[in-house]
């Protein structure tokens, strides 16, 4: 299991774009829409083959006939990094409360991700969410530089040493016990950021 990308949520994409670019000091570049869940995003490409999703519930999409993955039917309030999504080799290998492997496109993009039937993830919603990329194309090796760069990424829950536990050790990321969120670190060319 490796760490693959983050993802802001909003109640519009526009709302979380602006959150991400605010943080960051860097703008967005276009991503697509996920006929499958009824969403849209927009992406930010990071050093190391990371990046970054604003990704919100696509008001002209049709209604998906299932939850939303991310828990984006009931989100509410403002913008927020909200997931953490972690690849792995063998989706049907994950653990089961991560979900059921779902096969999923956009463009020339291929995966399967492993989504819980409510759309919530265990650890109220701070479990990573887990993909596996089909073929050889990612988006980070589809955007353009940011001059930006992932320093750390704080996961913090009050059962976090139980978490931490069914994760093992991953690059980049910090388990806390303290109140649910997230917080990332990154190093941006206005210097080093936090984006909540």
């Amino acid at each position: 299991m490796q760490l693959d990308h983050l993802a802001v949520a909003g109640e519009t994409l526009d709302a979380a774009t602006a959150h991400l670019e605010e943080a960051l000091g860097v703008r967005m570049q276009p991503g697509g829409h996920h006929a499958r869940f009824g969403t849209h995003n927009r992406l930010l490409g990071l050093a190391e083959g990371l990046y970054l999703e604003a990704i919100a519930v696509d008001p002209e999409a049709p209604d998906p006939g299932r939850p939303r993955w991310f828990d984006l039917d009931r989100f509410a309030g403002q913008p927020r990094l909200s997931n953490w999504i972690c690849r792995v080799d063998d989706i049907e290998r994950v653990p089961e409360q991560a979900g059921e492997p779902v096969a999923l496109e956009r463009g020339d993009l291929r995966w399967r991700m492993a989504v819980p039937e409510d759309g919530r993830l265990p650890f109220d919603n701070l479990f990573p969410a887990l993909i596996q990329w089909q073929g050889k194309l990612h988006p980070a090796s589809m955007l353009a530089p940011s001059g930006c760069a992932l320093r750390r990424l704080i996961v913090t829950h009050p059962e976090a040493q139980a978490l931490s536990a069914l994760l093992g050790t991953l690059d980049r990321v910090v388990f806390e016990v303290g109140d649910v969120g997230l917080r990332a670190e990154v190093e941006t060319p206005h210097g080093l950021r936090v984006l909540e």
